[in-house]
Order: C-alpha cells, then sequence, then structure tokens
C-alpha cells in the first residue's frame, strides 16, 4: 500500500519523539526516506509565535522608526500602527524564524526550549496529521475541480465525439492532451450528470452485465462430436505458441445477422497489431470459409499468407471444422497455416476478438439482418473501427501498431482497402451505414 496510514503516523511521531533519524523511520514503516520527509512537511502542524506587538520583525521589540506610510503628521512608531502593516512597507524587515525547522525533522517536537521559544513553530501530531490527510483527500473528491471555461470545453469536446459513436476512451486517447482531467474523472462527471452526456450515451455503460458462472452440468463434454479437434486444442495451441514465440496469431470468429440465416462476416484478429480483418460471406458452411483462404492465398502469395497467418485460433462452430482443408493449401498440398480451437463453451480464451466485436454491435446492431451489405460497406466499418484508439494500445489505435518492416501486412492493407480515419472523423453508430 502506497499510502500513509494510521498506524504509520503513529510509529512517524514516536520516531520523532526518540529522536530517531527519517531513513530509520522509513525502515521502520517500510516506505522510502523522501515519504516520510513529504509526509512530516505536509501534514506538521503550525504554531504561530509570541511577537512584540504581533509584529514578527527581528527589531520591533527596538524599532523607533517613523513615517513609513510618507505620512509627515503621523506621530506613532510605526511598529504600533493599525492602518498599515510594517512589514510590508519597510526596508529594515527581517522575519524572526528557526533555521531549524528547515532542516530534518522539520518539526519541533523534541526541541528542548519549544515550549519557552517565541517564534513560528511546526507540531506533527499523529492525529491532527491524520484529519489534515483525510480532510485534504475528500477535497480533492468533491465536485468539479474545473474552471467554467474548461467545464464547457469539455463538455463540447466530449458530447461532440459521443454523437459520432466514438467511445469514450477512443476521444480520451484522442485528445489527452488537451483535457484537463483524467479518464476516470471524465466517467465520473458523466455519471454524476455534470455534462450533457448521460449515461445512456454510453454504450457499455448501459449493456454491460456481470458474468454468470456456467454450472459443470451445463458444459459440453469433448466427445466425438469434436473429432476435428484432435490434436488442435486450446491445449495444443497453448504449447505450440510456447515453443515459437515468433508465430503470428490470428483469433478468427463469424459475426451473424438474423441467427443461421443470410449473410455473415468473418472476423480476423491480428494479435500483434490488433488490427481487425472483415470479410463478408455468403453463409455459414464450411466451404465458404475455405474459399475465403484461398482468396486470401491468392491474393497475397504463400511467404506473406504465412507471415500472416501463421496460427489461427477460432471456436467450435460448424463452419471452422474442415481443418484439413483450412491447414492445406490446394494443389501444392504445401501447409499454409496452423488453425486450433478454444475448448467448447469458452469463448473468452479468445476474449480479444470477441470484445472487437462490440465495435461492429455499435453500427449494425444484434439481431439484424446483414443481406443488403457489401464488401464496400465492410470496408467502411473495418476502417473506422481500426482507427479507434484504444487504452490497451497506449492511446493508439490498431492501424498505428503495424511495424515499419511489416511488409505483409502492408501489402494486406493496400489489397483490402484498409485505410486509416481521422482520429476525430471516426463514427460508430447505424448511420455509418445507411440501410
Amino acid at each position: 500500500m502506497k499510502q500513509i496510514t494510521l498506524s504509520d503516523r503513529i510509529v512517524i511521531e514516536a520516531g520523532i519523539c526518540t529522536g530517531k533519524s527519517i531513513k530509520k523511520i522509513s525502515e521502520d514503516i517500510g516506505k522510502n526516506p523522501s515519504t516520510v520527509s513529504r509526509e512530516i512537511r505536509t501534514n506538521r502542524s503550525y504554531i504561530r509565535g509570541s511577537f512584540y506587538l504581533n509584529n514578527d520583525c527581528k527589531y520591533a521589540r527596538h524599532c523607533a522608526r517613523k513615517h513609513i506610510c510618507t505620512d509627515e503628521y503621523c506621530e506613532r512608531l510605526c511598529v504600533k500602527c493599525r492602518d498599515y502593516e510594517c512589514r510590508d512597507m519597510c526596508v529594515r524587515y527581517i522575519p524572526l524564524k528557526c533555521s531549524r525547522i528547515e532542516k530534518p525533522p522539520y518539526v519541533c517536537n523534541r526541541c528542548p526550549t519549544k515550549d519557552k521559544c517565541n517564534k513560528n513553530r511546526y507540531i506533527y501530531s499523529t492525529k491532527l496529521a491524520d484529519a489534515a490527510s483525510s480532510r485534504r483527500r475528500s477535497e480533492t473528491r468533491r465536485g468539479v475541480r474545473l474552471t467554467e471555461e474548461q467545464l464547457k470545453f469539455v463538455d463540447e469536446l466530449v458530447t461532440k465525439q459521443i454523437k459520432k459513436g466514438q467511445p469514450l476512451t477512443h476521444i480520451y486517447s484522442e485528445h489527452e492532451a488537451e483535457l484537463p482531467i483524467s479518464l476516470r474523472s471524465l466517467y465520473n462527471y458523466i455519471d454524476n450528470g455534470w455534462l450533457h452526456v448521460r449515461n445512456i450515451d454510453l454504450r457499455r455503460k448501459v449493456t454491460y452485465k456481470p458474468r454468470k458462472k456456467r454450472k459443470k452440468s451445463e458444459k459440453a463434454a469433448d466427445g466425438d462430436q469434436f473429432y476435428y479437434r484432435y490434436e488442435h486444442t486450446y491445449e495444443d495451441y497453448k504449447r505450440y505458441v510456447e515453443n515459437h514465440t515468433n508465430c503470428s496469431v490470428v483469433q478468427m470468429d463469424t459475426v451473424v445477422g438474423t441467427k443461421s440465416r443470410g449473410q455473415r462476416i468473418l472476423t480476423m484478429l491480428f494479435m500483434k497489431t490488433g488490427i481487425m480483418l472483415m470479410i463478408l460471406i455468403p453463409d455459414g458452411k464450411a466451404k465458404t470459409v475455405v474459399d475465403v483462404f484461398d482468396f486470401l492465398l491468392n491474393i497475397l502469395g504463400m511467404e506473406d499468407f504465412r507471415s500472416l497467418f501463421d496460427v489461427i485460433l477460432t471456436d467450435n462452430g460448424p463452419e471452422f471444422r474442415w481443418t484439413d482443408y483450412l491447414e492445406w493449401a490446394p494443389y501444392t498440398g504445401e501447409r499454409r497455416c496452423r488453425v486450433f480451437y478454444c475448448d467448447p463453451m469458452a469463448s473468452w480464451q479468445k476474449a480479444e476478438l470477441e470484445k472487437n466485436h462490440e465495435f461492429i454491435r455499435y453500427v449494425i446492431p444484434k439481431g439484424k439482418s446483414l443481406d443488403g451489405y457489401n464488401h464496400n460497406d465492410m470496408t467502411v466499418l473495418m476502417n473506422h473501427i481500426n482507427s479507434t484508439k484504444r487504452l490497451s494500445l497506449n492511446g493508439r489505435c490498431p492501424y498505428e501498431m503495424v511495424a515499419e518492416g511489416d511488409e505483409s501486412m502492408k501489402l494486406l492493407m493496400e489489397l483490402m482497402g484498409m485505410d486509416t480515419i481521422p482520429a476525430d472523423d471516426v463514427h460508430l453508430k447505424p448511420d455509418l451505414l445507411i440501410r
């Protein structure tokens, strides 16, 4: 735990009073010496000294100066004046202060003359220090801590981009340098109703439901119906990846419109970059997926295909069960990739792709038929999704993650019409594809 606790403050006060060094105190509580030093200076209690005529000037008791305020008719000593502060006007003013409080331990707890001292003093008290820390922490978390102009700027910027369907993480990643608050504070401002954007405008905020644990009895058994999984299981996948650390992993799945009917979207997520390839297919047949693999092999060539699609991780859908046809090239019989399958009912094993499907649902809601969409529509949607900045990518979008020397990915992007959309033009709402 990084914060100083009440028990830590008790040890600090006891250490000061017994004459321990800051380094020794820090060892006692397991903190850095600079942390202890900062704690003492920040939360020490100020005690004003007893000064002659409440004037803390070194020469106040014996000062006989007059007319510092240029009033020639005034007969009072300037040190006794109540109309002006001579300390603000006198060039001879020198404050009466103790140099000991400027050096460790920065307080007067152990000073032998503290009871008789009439100078400004500091005392470190556990009770007062803890109260000061709690009060300060409470104040920093209370209400809007922006000026009216800053709040207006944040409100206009976020509202404008949210109306385009952009996720809050994307907006923050693109405008982090301009926004005067953190992403967490941005969520809090929306939650508390301080912006025109509401929780209802944040898709995940209103649709996320806690994951329900599936009972063991409900889990499908890995029996004969999964014959195609032999030597292609998730355990086989983990072993292969451990032994081939430089392999290129792609997660694969399909997105359906009206269930079991009509067109589908074959999605492939490249784990190294986060780029999602989207290809519209006419049905959910295994041969259709094999045809897509053959198409990609024809336009890329064997070397670039292997570089991009080295290892495929997918689920147990019937469209992916022609394992041999997916792994081996037609005519030449060369191995073009390796296909592995997640465990039954364990889509979380390819969680990155499942999360990316949410972006598709922002534009094409679940249950809406995909019939009527074409490949150009998929290219537009794919470019907007891949141009969305992610916190998981350190504020960059997937397209920005392509390495300078990754010629295979650049070739695929060129052939498939994949190009970056300007950050502020990213649009992830149904009106992106009007059908």
